[in-house]
């Protein structure tokens, strides 16, 4: 009940999960709110200091959370996310998060993979919940435990290495690393700062539209060469014949009327060959 109250003035994902779980219950009124960066929530309620949030609050506060460790790390490893909560200065309960993976993020997870995509998991969760939730979802890699700061900073570094970076994030936080990136991709229903910020951004939150974006924007620029490659045959044939490169050898050269036809069949081509992308569907 504290902790849905705290939550009230949160826009995090885990917030509506804890919001969620108290219902309709009368939750107290919270004076002082103040969100910790990475850390989690402060405030006051019912005339208690309340802290809640991850255990690197609860330390940089000194409030001891040694008897909560063991379980601590069991929720962790099962892909939970562990929030905890204190009343004036001590540990008094843990709340274990955990949002399961939707099969459609499994199914885009894998079109990117076989599309030959390196996916990294970028996240302010302890690596123990990161490290299992990327298992399941065959992630390549994790950076966890990144406060919103440094995830701009971690994909510099992966810019550093040669590579080129697209970012997914629907959050506040994500904000720099969407700036940051290559291509900033907002999930649709994201923070108004996250969409703002990003290059694209998607009608559904669901990842099976980022294996869509990617699929199209490949099929686009493959589509673009073939244009080219077919407006550079017609003219590296026709201008010459035009130009009189024939006349010496067969006294031939190009009608006006061929060569309007042409013009127009070079047209007709690009714009036909670009209308297949209207063919694209989108996985379901």
């Amino acid at each position: 009940r504290l902790a849905a109250a705290l939550e009230q003035g949160s826009s995090h994902p885990l917030a509506h999960a804890i919001l969620e779980k108290a219902g309709d219950d009368k939750l107290p009124q919270v004076n002082g709110f103040r969100t910790l960066r990475g850390l989690g929530v402060s405030g006051e309620a019912e005339g208690h200091q309340l802290l809640l949030g991850n255990q690197a609050l609860l330390n940089e506060q000194h409030v001891a959370t040694d008897d909560m460790t063991a379980e601590i790390t069991a929720q962790a490893s099962q892909g939970s996310t562990p929030v905890l909560l204190a009343i004036d200065g001590k540990a008094a309960a843990l709340l274990a998060v955990r949002d399961p993976l939707r099969s459609d993020s499994i199914a885009a997870l894998e079109r990117l993979h076989n599309a030959g995509y390196r996916l990294v998991m970028l996240t302010g969760d302890n690596p123990t919940t990161a490290n299992a939730i990327a298992k399941e979802a065959g992630i390549d890699e994790v950076i966890a435990g990144v406060l919103p700061d440094g995830k701009a900073d971690a994909i510099k570094r992966l810019q550093s290495q040669g590579r080129q970076v697209a970012m997914v994030g629907d959050g506040i936080n994500d904000a720099p690393a969407l700036a940051q990136a290559d291509v900033g991709i907002a999930m649709g229903g994201g923070s108004d700062v996250a969409i703002e910020t990003a290059a694209i951004t998607l009608m559904r939150h669901s990842l099976m539209g980022v294996a869509d974006a990617l699929a199209i924007s490949r099929a686009t620029l493959r589509n673009m060469k073939q244009n080219l490659l077919g407006a550079f045959i017609y003219n590296s044939i026709g201008i010459p014949v035009a130009a009189g490169i024939l006349w010496p050898f067969t006294g031939t050269l190009l009608n006006p009327v061929v060569a309007g036809a042409a013009m127009a069949l070079s047209s007709i081509t690009v714009v036909s060959n670009a209308n297949r992308l209207l063919r694209f569907k989108p996985k379901a």
